[in-house]
């Protein structure tokens, strides 16, 4: 995986373009109201979200992409970059929030159950997590080869796991769920081509005990 993604970036540059997703608009003001101080982005791209919540957060990236990294490094120095895998990556300290904008999708079932257990490790008790991911209700869903119940190879060489309400709150069955919704999301490339499609969010709480 991080020879693909390394590859895109190097050859397309920042692929989803420089605006922020309106996900990470609605997780930072969320995040503010509750007075957290400190953010967590795991598979944090070239720093296209990161940037949203430096501003007046402490802010760790972790990106598995060297030239990623060296891309989020330019455009939002402000944040903290860690070079590692999100399923394995360990902090040395629990931060108060983590948003994790569309990577859960991109896993089998085994690690995208790591994954949400790692990002648990490194939050806080009674902080918060915020993830988006693809939605059933996409057009993509249903196509392709099916490689897991709602896992689809959509696009050749590339698959993705399309998230049901019900499938999404599971996954985080050992949080306080606070809120679920979906999103139309609109990414435009640097060449200006334009891609929108449904995904759904869930705004979670870990447990205090």
């Amino acid at each position: 995986m991080s020879e693909y993604w390394s590859q895109r970036f190097r050859q397309e540059g920042m692929i989803w373009g420089s605006e922020p997703s309106p996900t990470a608009l609605l997780a930072r003001d969320t995040f503010r109201q509750y007075q957290l101080k400190s953010v967590l982005v795991p598979g944090a791209g070239y720093g296209r979200n990161t940037k949203v919540f430096s501003e007046e957060f402490q802010t760790y990236g972790i990106e598995l992409s060297q030239i990623a990294l060296e891309m989020a490094v330019e455009w939002d120095p402000m944040s903290y970059y860690i070079a590692g895998s999100a399923l394995y990556c360990k902090l040395d300290r629990q931060v108060d929030a983590i948003y994790c904008y569309d990577v859960l999708h991109l896993f089998l079932e085994e690690d995208r159950r790591r994954l949400v257990a790692n990002c648990l490790e490194q939050l806080r008790p009674g902080g918060l997590l915020f993830f988006t991911s693809f939605s059933d209700e996409d057009l993509n869903y249903g196509c392709g080869r099916m490689i897991e119940p709602d896992t689809y190879e959509y696009k050749e060489g590339k698959y993705a796991h399309f998230f049901s309400e019900i499938g999404l709150r599971e996954h985080f069955a050992e949080t306080e769920v606070l809120e679920t919704g979906t999103q139309l999301e609109t990414l435009r490339s640097p060449q200006g081509v334009t891609h929108t499609y449904i995904l759904r969010y869930i705004l979670a709480r870990k447990s205090t005990l």
